[in-house]
């Protein structure tokens, strides 16, 4: 194999790879005699074949199998000898198109390299860590929420108001013929809850057990059922009972209907998850304030496909924000901005970098990890999940996609182990505000 280089610029690189006609014709020998024990021909006891037989009837089927191994085989070769890691799939050019059997295979490669990261001394990075505690305030916050998703009612006599409950009949009909899924009975609805169509609720506000009522709504342009969007409806109610709230009493007796011992393990149970959430959005932030670091403290040259793949895949995600009713591809071509190139840099800046820290420091995702990883994912399939497995395991794009997220995790938990990390004591108050400031920033995150 002879391998020249016809271009270094940057981190463009192209080279023309020759393989002589007597390594293409080695490879189709190869194969013949790996086949040669099980072929069966007749005149010729099994394994028995004549090679020349053998060449003569299968080597053309081998040829173009034979051809591929051989071109990739000179690509890893090339690769392993110069060290090179390309940044996307090479492009591969046959050349000699009026290449006929007994030639030479001429190759054209080009591809945009790798480029080389510098070392980075994470002990110079500071940080700063916000350790904020749960507080018995936002704990009896916490709690009531609970309380109020256990909220009881009993039945009232007079007019219905809003936080009511009412149990209605209603049919509801458009220009007079009644439509699928516009009926139900017994149908328990809390007033001012907003789970009906705009104007709903609001009139059945004043009514009593056993009163009839004809409602009238519109419903809304963006309804999710194409049948309905903007039509008039009318609905037939029937009232057939009221129901006031009834406050729930926070005792042992509900913090055993949430599955704790009593009122104080509750709690306790509470004030561990608020802290857990805390710990969770903290981290988020610091996070971000080490990508900032990471983004300024190493430089390196970036692979132009890259950064353009990853421009043009932010310019179309935020397209389709801005334009939800277009679900499909058929758009007109969207340009990335100077604002997505700018971005799309930093991204692939951290993603190289966050790569490379991985890969000097022998960081992996565990076979345990991603089965925690596809399990979480299944469960928002319910019924589905062994299905979902399946097409996890089948589809390697899906599994990247789940193991991409732990692979940086942990790269950055590694990195925060050797930075200098200052903790800082701070409010709930404090550490939202900073939630906050941080989503202002990520549109779309970075």
């Amino acid at each position: 194999m002879q391998v020249t280089e016809t271009l270094n610029e940057g981190l463009k690189r192209a080279y023309q790879i020759t393989v002589p006609a007597s390594d293409l014709d080695a490879k189709v020998n190869e194969k013949l005699a790996e086949a040669q024990p099980d072929v069966e021909m007749k005149g010729f006891r099994k394994g028995k074949v004549p090679m020349a037989l053998l060449k003569k009837q299968f080597g053309p089927r081998l040829l173009g199998e034979a051809m591929q191994e051989t071109v990739d085989g000179a690509m890893s070769q090339h690769f392993k000898d110069s060290g090179d890691r390309p940044a996307m799939q090479p492009e591969v050019k046959m050349t000699n198109e009026d290449w006929k059997e007994g030639d030479d295979i001429q190759v054209d490669m080009s591809y945009e390299a790798l480029p080389e990261i510098p070392d980075l001394d994470a002990s110079t990075l500071n940080l700063e860590k916000m350790v904020v505690s749960a507080e018995d305030e936002a704990v009896d916050e916490a709690l009531k929420s609970l309380a109020d998703s256990r909220k009881s009612y009993e039945t009232k006599k007079g007019k219905a108001k809003n936080d009511d409950q009412i149990v209605i009949d209603f049919v509801g009909s458009i220009d007079g013929e009644k439509f699928e899924g516009g009926a139900a009975e017994d149908y328990p609805l809390v007033l001012g809850s907003g789970s009906f169509i705009p104007g709903f609720e609001e009139q059945l506000v004043g009514l009593k057990a056993e009163d009839e009522a004809e409602v009238k709504v519109n419903f809304p342009d963006d309804y999710q059922a194409e049948h309905l969007k903007g039509k008039e409806a009318v609905f037939a109610v029937t009232v057939k009972e009221v129901k006031k709230p009834v406050d729930t009493v926070i005792d042992d007796e509900l913090a055993k209907g949430f599955g704790a011992e009593d009122l104080d393990a509750l709690k306790g149970q509470i004030r561990e998850r608020l802290e857990a959430e805390y710990a969770g959005a903290s981290r988020a932030i610091m996070k971000r304030a080490l990508l900032d670091q990471l983004d300024t403290a190493v430089k390196f040259d970036l692979p132009p496909s890259l950064v353009k793949a990853e421009a043009d895949q932010i310019a179309h995600q935020l397209w389709h924000e801005e334009n939800p009713d277009v679900q499909g591809h058929d758009h007109p071509e969207i340009e990335p901005t100077e604002e997505h190139n700018v971005l799309a840099e930093r991204r692939v800046r951290l993603g190289l970098l966050l790569a490379e820290l991985g890969r000097k420091n022998e960081i992996t995702v565990t076979d345990a990890e991603m089965t925690q990883a596809v399990m979480n994912q299944a469960r928002q399939y319910p019924g589905q999940e062994r299905q979902f497995f399946e097409f996890v395991q089948q589809n390697p794009q899906m599994r990247q996609q789940l193991q991409a997220p732990i692979f940086e995790d942990k790269v950055v938990d590694y990195v925060f182990g050797l930075a200098t990390v200052t903790e800082k004591p701070a409010t709930k108050d404090e550490l939202q505000a900073a939630v906050e400031a941080l989503e202002e920033e990520e549109a779309p995150d970075a």
